[in-house]
């Protein structure tokens, strides 16, 4: 098995009290790092664009660190990576400030050939992977997922910031979860993103044809394409809840890939996400 995670990494910038740390992360590439450490014999690359300066450098060294491959990796001359800011409240929540407009993954097939994704059995999508995307760019890229064999996994991860509009995101949302084998929404991200409560949510996805799972955070999943009716605890102490989801994703997929039970994959996604939610930072130590 063989699956390719598309989207941006970023250097990550964290404060434990008043003393900085400095990481890399974001959310396509949490997910396949956790894919990778759930599901260790899976093939996991990491599809992106970096810059050819030290931080860039750093964040290759970092991805082949976490067991991920790199070999569909472009490297840009002249080009260098985003950066985000993560503060948090006392309670876990957290925010973000990002400097990213620049970002080398914004030329992520800029030339409009997707060849590279046609050897994978699976493409994990999210929506900020669309968002930095040119609007030509992710129009072609639907086009060529709507006529590749290669299932589909997505991530709606709404930003507003990101997008031209609010109309568009729904658009390219709306022509991801159709085309999505396996769907992997988060309830608020959707909330916010179709101006829906909870319960329309709900039974929006409760409709939809395929698997996956819809993220409620501590009330835990509700399973998509069959019925998996089980109890979640809660996590112990939230500390961040940066990349929550991200590790839900992870852990639930390499579940999947390793020939467990929906209800298992439900299990295992909801019990990582508890256990990343009680560190600083999106990548908890292995």
């Amino acid at each position: 098995m063989r699956i390719a995670c598309v989207g941006e990494a970023m250097i990550e910038l964290s404060l434990a009290g008043e003393t900085p740390k400095l990481g890399v992360a974001g959310d396509t590439l949490n997910t396949a790092i956790y894919l990778h450490r759930s599901a260790p014999d899976v093939q996991v690359d990491f599809v992106t664009c970096l810059g050819d300066d030290p931080f860039s450098q750093r964040i290759s060294d970092f991805i082949s660190s976490q067991g991920v491959g790199i070999a569909a990796i472009r490297r840009i001359n002249g080009a260098s990576p985003g950066l985000y800011a993560i503060t948090t409240t006392d309670e876990g929540e957290r925010s973000f400030t990002y400097w990213r407009n620049a970002s080398a993954a914004r030329q992520l097939f800029s030339d409009h050939d997707f060849s590279a994704l046609a050897v994978y059995d699976a493409v994990y999508l999210s929506g900020i992977s669309m968002a930095i995307l040119p609007p030509a760019v992710r129009t072609a890229l639907i086009e060529w997922l709507g006529s590749s064999p290669v299932k589909v996994i997505y991530d709606s991860n709404y930003r507003p910031r990101l997008w031209e509009g609010q109309a568009h995101a729904q658009q390219i949302t709306t022509a991801m979860w159709r085309r999505a084998n396996v769907a992997l929404p988060s309830i608020d991200d959707e909330m916010a993103l179709f101006n829906e409560t909870a319960e329309q949510v709900e039974r929006r996805f409760a409709a939809r044809l395929g698997q996956g799972a819809l993220k409620r955070g501590e009330e835990g999943p509700m399973s998509l394409g069959s019925q998996a009716v089980q109890t979640y605890a809660p996590a112990g102490s939230v500390v961040d809840t940066t990349a929550a989801g991200d590790s839900f994703n992870g852990g639930y997929l390499g579940a999947l890939m390793t020939g467990k039970s929906q209800s298992e994959a439900l299990m295992a996604g909801h019990r990582l996400a508890a256990k990343v939610v009680q560190h600083r930072g999106a990548i908890m130590p292995e």
